[in-house]
């Protein structure tokens, strides 16, 4: 399967331990291109219908639901997780990505 960077993906999660995110879910893939075309594992951001506004979680439309882009469980996975591909997010979702991330992380 390609993997494409800001593509939404159906990933199986689990193992997890503590507070992580489990189970099978909607993630966004945020490795770069090259990336995902030459190694062997994505980083991957898991989605959520159910939480509330924080800082470090970016809502958008998915589905005809709200759902939430939690950018505080940025985790890397091997491909072999990913099942299928679901969609995509907008543009203006990437840029509010990018910016959270710059602010979470570079600033």
């Amino acid at each position: 399967m390609e993997i494409k960077q800001y593509d939404i993906y159906l990933i199986n999660l689990d193992p997890t331990i503590g507070s992580e995110i489990k189970k099978t879910r909607p993630c966004l893939a945020i490795s770069p291109d090259e990336m995902n075309r030459n190694i062997q594992t994505i980083i991957i951001v898991p989605m959520a219908t159910k939480s509330h506004n924080y800082p470090t979680r970016v809502k958008t439309p998915f589905q005809k639901k709200t759902g939430w882009i939690v950018l505080d469980q940025i985790r890397t996975v091997d491909r072999r997780r990913l099942i299928r591909k679901l969609g995509r997010v907008t543009n203006d979702t990437i840029a509010e990505i990018k910016a959270t991330i710059k602010e979470m992380l570079v600033d």
